[in-house]
């Protein structure tokens, strides 16, 4: 049996890192012995970060983006084109789309994807608030951004059922060959994804 050798804060500190994703029991043990050693320049500073996030941060009744405004600072951005929604499955999502630079639209967090094996169905996502502002006449197309997995597809297949009659495009993204892949490196749904989806050159 082990013997414990830091007292109940730290112990606490380390099973909440270990929730984190990409975080085990070592990893956490780790990063939380350089937060404790670290006292003044990490962890104070941490601690008082998390408390005024928990305080202030809201989910947009808009899109469901994470910020700490409703609606968020994407959605009341004026610059960004209000004719083009891009939606995703996660917030993590459209961060990434953000930070690619890619994307100068408006934005609909799905919050997950259908999945009947897990138990999850229409009514426990937001399709309905899409379909919703998909009815509004300064849309004009509707980009799917959802992952190329079989529950992300069935997904896409399912919003766009629920799309037809407006007055909308439904697009989806690009699937194929990634920039500065190798063909002997990619497994053969995505070399078949690529070859349907060529261009011409």
């Amino acid at each position: 049996m082990s013997r414990r050798v830091t007292g109940p804060e730290i112990e606490r500190l380390v099973q909440l890192l270990a929730r984190l994703p990409g975080l085990g029991p070592r990893s956490a043990r780790r990063a939380a012995l350089q937060l404790v050693k670290r006292k003044d320049q990490l962890l104070v500073p941490l601690a008082e970060a998390l408390g005024r996030v928990g305080e202030s941060v809201r989910v947009c009744s808009t899109c469901g983006n994470i910020d700490t405004s409703d609606p968020c600072a994407v959605c009341t951005d004026p610059r960004r084109d209000a004719s083009t929604i891009v939606v995703v499955e996660d917030v993590s999502d459209l961060w990434a789309l953000e930070r690619s630079g890619a994307v100068d639209a408006r934005y609909h967090v799905l919050g997950g994807v259908l999945s009947p094996l897990n138990g999850v169905g229409p009514d426990d996502l937001d399709i309905a608030g899409l379909v919703e502002r998909a009815h509004d006449p300064a849309v004009r197309e509707v980009i799917l951004a959802v992952n190329a997995t079989v529950d992300g597809q069935t997904t896409a297949h399912y919003v766009t059922d629920r799309l037809q009659g407006l007055d909308v495009t439904v697009s989806r993204l690009a699937h194929g060959v990634p920039v500065g892949g190798e063909l002997d490196y990619l497994d053969e749904g995505t070399l078949a994804a690529a070859i349907r989806a060529r261009t011409p050159f």
